[in-house]
């Protein structure tokens, strides 16, 4: 549970252009907190981010991974001209990107570390572990370098941090959490598979990080074998940025694929958080099914041995390896042993995971019905006034494209175009 913050007087948070003012705090500098930053220090409001700039980008993702969205998916946003990818990598005289071209995350990254040098400025490495309500409409900050100071609102972009979900079955086998030497692990865990070589390996999922944490482990020597519930592997399509007009009438492109209703998440998330609470779920729970990348399918298909329509009933610790009762389709069951079991089970949106947020304001959000996820404004506010939600933890509201960088634009504008409108009413 999260500690009252001591009682001593906070200090002053220290603001921008001299001005007198609480600062806006943003917890998380991966691209939503680095947009949202972007975003307020154009409108010249006082901002101070915390946070490891692209920090789950560099330390949940295993060398060699690629992003599954195209360039044009995959910009940070800025009210300016001039802090897209394809900008990045003009400036560094690094070769143009095209839709063919799969992204290597580590260019990725370096792109959030220039765009944050250029459009954010300062960005605080420490720490928050506490965020409680001070006197006023101000929130109370608490580092984990003992620093306090008060802020006139916080946004929270901390991303899919802490919330990696492994089923519970497979949990069990690691009761003390996923360290060296544990038997099952999330994909999230991990910068380098390469550990795993001359290891069979149990991987679970079948999405883009089941795939794609398969393949890499078998280029590393690893005996690797994919358990998937879906009944086939989906792949992408091969991108061709010169579709036929009548192709783009029935099947529009959009930065999360092809389709109507992709195109219509994408293009008005605003009316996505008008629909029903139960269509809204629908929506992210079902709009996007597990794939691969198409680029990735190669590395995969027929080389990495797949058993679909199956499920883990019963995982067990053997020693130092695990043994798996699988059910297949037709009450087929198979026991398979494993050294380890690399579980890419996704991610569970749950408010209980961030642990810097007091009882008390937890005990005050709203709560989008059938998740745990907070209910939003249009504006991306909370029921708690001056506490915002941007990234995955706003899909829920606003549609799956909140999930991914694509949704960085409307976000970080919408915030900041709500921040400004209140500090203007003070």
């Amino acid at each position: 549970m999260t500690q009252s913050l001591p009682g001593r007087r906070p200090v002053r948070a220290r603001t921008s252009g001299g001005r007198p003012g609480l600062p806006v705090v943003v917890i998380g500098a991966g691209p939503y907190g680095l947009s949202v930053g972007a975003h307020l220090r154009a409108a010249q409001v006082p901002v101070r981010v915390f946070g490891e700039v692209m920090g789950s980008w560099r330390h949940a993702m295993a060398t060699g991974m690629f992003l599954k969205s195209t360039p044009n998916a995959v910009d940070l946003s800025v009210p300016e001209p001039g802090g897209r990818l394809a900008d990045f990598l003009r400036v560094h005289g690094e070769p143009e990107l095209t839709v063919r071209t799969p992204i290597p995350c580590e260019v990725f990254v370096r792109y959030g570390q220039w765009f944050q040098k250029r459009y954010v400025g300062e960005v605080e490495p420490a720490r928050v572990v506490a965020v409680e309500r001070a006197a006023g409409s101000a929130f109370a900050v608490c580092l984990d370098d003992g620093q306090h100071l008060e802020a006139r609102s916080v946004v929270v972009a901390t991303g899919l941090n802490h919330l990696a979900h492994i089923p519970p079955q497979l949990r069990r086998l690691a009761p003390e959490g996923p360290g060296v030497g544990a038997l099952v692990s999330h994909t999230s865990h991990h910068t380098d598979l390469s550990r795993y070589a001359g290891r069979r390996v149990a991987v679970v999922g079948g999405g883009q990080s089941a795939l794609e944490s398969a393949a890499l482990l078998h280029e590393s020597g690893a005996e690797t074998r994919v358990l998937a519930r879906e009944r086939s592997l989906l792949w992408g399509t091969v991108p061709d940025e010169h579709r036929p007009w009548p192709l783009r009438i029935v099947r529009p492109g959009s930065p999360l694929g092809n389709g109507w209703i992709l195109a219509g998440v994408c293009r008005a998330p605003g009316a996505v958080r008008r629909l029903p609470p139960a269509a809204r779920l629908l929506l992210f729970r079902r709009a996007l099914r597990p794939s691969g990348g198409w680029w990735l399918r190669d590395r995969v298909e027929g080389i990495v041995p797949v058993t679909t329509s199956c499920r883990i009933v019963r995982a067990e610790a053997a020693g130092a390896t695990v043994r798996l009762e699988v059910a297949g389709p037709g009450h087929t069951t198979e026991s398979l042993v494993v050294d380890h079991v690399l579980a890419a089970t996704g991610y569970r949106l749950d408010l209980g995971s961030l642990s810097f947020l007091t009882p008390e304001i937890l005990r005050e959000l709203r709560i989008v019905p059938g998740s745990r996820a907070p209910w939003l404004s249009a504006g991306f506010e909370s029921s708690v006034p001056g506490l915002y939600f941007v990234g995955s933890l706003s899909a829920p509201m606003f549609g799956p494209m909140l999930r991914f960088v694509a949704g960085t634009e409307f976000a970080a504008g919408r915030v900041a175009r709500d921040l400004v409108r209140g500090a203007a009413a003070r």
